[in-house]
C-alpha cells in the first residue's frame, strides 16, 4: 500500500531565526544549529538563517552581522567598578544617522560576574553610560540601548549619573554607585547643559515591568541577580527614593512607565538623564532593525526557539515577536526549546532538546540540530 501523502506540501523556503539559547548557544550559534537540523529533514530546502534578538546579551552582534555593520570597542567600568572591554554594533545606513547599538549586558551582564563575587546593592550601571558617551564621541547621532541580562539593580542611576546627572546627600556630596546608597539620596541636579544634544536616543525592552513594587525591577528580578529576600524590600524602597527625587527635581515620571523596570531599573536611569529618549519592545526594534518582515516574504515555514519556552515567552521577547509577524503573513511557525513549560498560541509545533540524547548545555548544539529535525518531520506529516 502506498503511503499517505503529507498533510503539509514541502516548503520550498524555511526561515530559520532563534534568539540565544541563554547559557549554551548565542542567537548566531542557535541559528545555525537549527539550519542543520532543518536541512537534514529537506535538503532540498532553500533555508535562510536569521538570527534574532530582544535587547538582551548579543544584541550587538545580531545586528552588525545582518547589517553589514561593525563592533566597536572600548574599556569602561563594570558593574563593581572594574574595568571591562566591552563592544557595541555600529550602524551606518544610507538616509540614516550614525547609529550606535550598545547592549548593557556587555558591560554589567550577570554572566559577567561570577556568582560568589556579585554584589547587586553595590553594583552599578555607570560603565553602560561611558559606552554610551564614547559612542557619541565617535560621531553616533542615534544610540539604540538593549537592556536585557543585566546583573545590576541600580534604576539606571549610574547611567545617569555617567551622562550628568549629580546625585547627592543631604551634605551636598556625591553619592556611592549602588542601589543601597539611593536611601540617602537629597536631590538631584542636571547638568548646565545636555551631555546628548539632538542626540536620539531609543530604549530596547524585553519586559513591561515597572521600576517597583510587587511587579517592578527588584520583586521580580533580584533574586536571580542575587538579591536576598532580607534585602529586597530596602532596594525597592532605594529605587522609590530614586524615582521620588527624579519627579521633584527634574519633573521626570521614571516609577509609573511600563518597561521602566527592564534591566534592574536601567530604562528608568535614560528617562531621568534623557528627556526625548523614548522606550519600545526590544523585540520589535531588532526585527525592523534586521529587516525580518521583508525576510519573511516568500517565505513557506518559520523556526523560531529559544533556551525556554514559558510564560515570559509572549511577553516582549524574540520568539514571540517572530511568531506574531509569521501569523500576520500566514505562515506556519515551529519552535525548538531547550526545555518547554508553556506553548504560545498559534505555534504549529514545538520540539524540547531531548536530555536524554547529551547534556543540553555542554552539547546543545547537536541537540538543538536533532530536535529542529525532528520537528520539521513530524510538521510535514502531522
Amino acid at each position: 500500500m502506498a503511503a499517505a501523502p503529507p498533510s503539509h506540501p514541502r516548503p520550498r523556503r524555511i526561515l530559520v531565526c532563534p534568539q540565544e539559547f541563554k547559557g549554551s548557544l548565542d542567537a548566531i550559534e542557535a541559528a545555525r544549529a537549527l539550519a542543520e537540523g532543518v536541512r537534514r529533514a529537506w535538503p532540498d530546502a532553500d533555508v535562510v538563517e536569521q538570527p534574532m534578538a530582544d535587547g538582551g546579551p548579543g544584541t550587538a552582534r545580531v545586528v552588525a552581522a545582518a547589517t553589514g555593520g561593525q563592533m566597536l570597542h572600548a574599556r569602561v567600568r563594570g558593574a563593581l567598578g572594574d574595568p571591562v572591554e566591552a563592544s557595541y554594533a555600529w550602524l551606518e545606513r544610507p538616509g540614516e544617522p550614525p547609529t550606535a547599538l550598545v547592549e548593557s549586558a556587555a558591560v554589567v551582564g550577570l554572566l559577567l560576574t561570577p556568582p560568589e563575587a556579585r554584589d547587586p546593592a553595590l553594583a552599578s550601571t555607570e560603565g553602560v553610560g561611558e559606552l554610551i558617551l564614547d559612542a557619541v564621541r565617535r560621531g553616533a547621532r542615534r544610540v539604540i540601548l538593549g537592556c536585557g541580562g543585566t546583573g545590576t539593580s541600580d534604576g539606571g542611576s549610574g547611567l545617569a549619573r555617567a551622562l550628568g546627572l549629580r546625585l547627592l546627600d543631604a551634605s551636598s556630596l556625591p553619592l556611592s554607585p549602588g542601589p543601597a546608597h539611593l536611601v540617602r539620596l537629597a536631590r538631584v541636579e542636571a547638568p548646565d547643559e545636555p551631555v546628548l544634544p539632538g542626540i536620539e536616543v531609543r530604549v530596547a525592552v524585553d519586559v513591561q515591568n515597572l521600576l517597583t513594587g510587587p511587579a517592578g525591577a527588584v520583586a521580580v528580578y533580584g533574586r536571580q541577580k542575587g538579591i536576598p529576600d532580607w534585602q529586597a524590600p530596602a532596594l525597592d524602597a532605594a529605587l522609590r527614593r530614586w524615582a521620588e527625587r527624579v519627579r521633584l527635581d527634574l519633573d521626570r515620571e521614571i516609577e509609573t512607565v511600563p518597561g521602566a523596570g527592564a534591566g534592574g531599573g536601567l530604562p528608568a536611569g535614560v528617562l531621568a538623564a534623557v528627556p526625548h529618549a523614548y522606550l519600545e519592545s526590544g523585540a520589535a526594534l531588532v526585527a525592523r532593525v534586521v529587516g525580518l518582515p521583508e525576510t519573511m516574504r516568500g517565505v513557506d515555514l518559520v523556526v523560531t526557539g529559544e533556551g525556554s519556552l514559558d510564560a515570559q515567552t509572549a511577553h516582549g521577547k524574540a520568539v514571540a515577536q517572530v511568531l506574531a509577524l509569521a501569523t500576520a503573513a500566514r505562515i506556519p511557525c515551529l519552535a525548538v526549546a531547550g526545555r518547554v513549560l508553556a506553548r504560545p498560541a498559534g505555534l504549529a509545533g514545538v520540539e524540547a532538546l531531548s536530555v536524554s540524547d547529551g547534556d543540553p548545555m555542554r552539547d546543545a548544539a547537536r541537540l538543538a540540530a536533532d530536535a529542529a529535525e525532528r520537528l520539521v518531520r513530524r510538521f510535514a506529516t502531522a
